[in-house]
């Protein structure tokens, strides 16, 4: 049977949790494949954290992120959080994953094997087709290193090179706030670990890490947002599995 599909306008979901930040996501991606992108409102500029999977443009459909200069920041680059990156003129990644934005491929990006029709619910309006897809080249235009600061104006995140999942993993921490970016290395649901680039050692002391940090929320790159009791929670149990197997 053919899979039906959605047309471009309903494709993102945006829901405002407060505090200046924005959830945009694509609800018709099964939960476990579906990238978190989130829009945070700065005075000066605003940021957005991961662009989804680039099958409907992002800048077409969401009005909020072109209301104001925007840094669109990469948290890793899977094909499900770089999609749309190409859309926008300021691009910003790690150095160990700079050469993947700009030149993705769909093993380098992941989008090989995962990307078939059954990461769907729905399928994107046409063209798209599963077997043609791939992201676009969006090259940096700012590379990004562990302890750099984002400066929106009146709020500053710390970048957090955060490695195990990809090389070039990073989170975002505010600590005027204690809201934390998490990417794909925490998040509360199944953590991937076993990607071509993922590093069980890299993972280990990512994890030690961000466990140091006083979290108060977590936006992670998948699944809902949860508190800093629960990213303790999380990474202790992870932590503890480690220690017994």
């Amino acid at each position: 049977m053919t899979m039906r599909r959605v047309a471009a306008e309903r494709w993102y979901r945006v829901r405002h949790v407060g505090e200046g930040v924005t959830w945009i996501d694509e609800p018709f991606i099964r939960e476990f494949y579906r990238c978190n992108i989130w829009h945070v409102r700065g005075r000066d500029r605003d940021m957005l954290v991961d662009s989804g999977m680039g099958v409907v443009s992002l800048r077409g459909h969401v009005p909020l992120v072109t209301e104001k200069p925007c840094l669109a920041v990469a948290s890793h680059t899977h094909f499900d959080h770089i999609g749309c990156h190409h859309e926008f003129p300021e691009r910003l990644v790690h150095a160990a994953e700079a050469e993947i934005l700009a030149h993705p491929t769909r093993a380098s990006t992941l989008a090989d094997p995962y990307v078939t029709d059954e990461i769907f619910e729905a399928l994107p309006p046409p063209p798209y087709s599963s077997a043609e897809y791939r992201v676009k080249g969006a090259p940096a235009t700012r590379i990004l290193e562990d302890g750099d600061i984002l400066d929106l104006g009146d709020r500053r995140f710390e970048v957090i090179h955060t490695p195990g999942h990809s090389p070039g993993g990073i989170a975002l921490f505010e600590a005027s706030t204690g809201i934390l970016f998490s990417g794909d290395i925490v998040y509360d649901g199944p953590l991937i670990e076993d990607t071509y680039h993922s590093d069980a050692a890299d993972y280990l002391a990512s994890m030690k890490r961000l466990l140091e940090y006083p979290v108060r929320i977590v936006h992670g790159g998948h699944f809902p947002s949860y508190d800093g009791e629960r990213h303790r929670r999380i990474i202790r149990a992870w932590l503890e599995a480690r220690e017994t197997s």
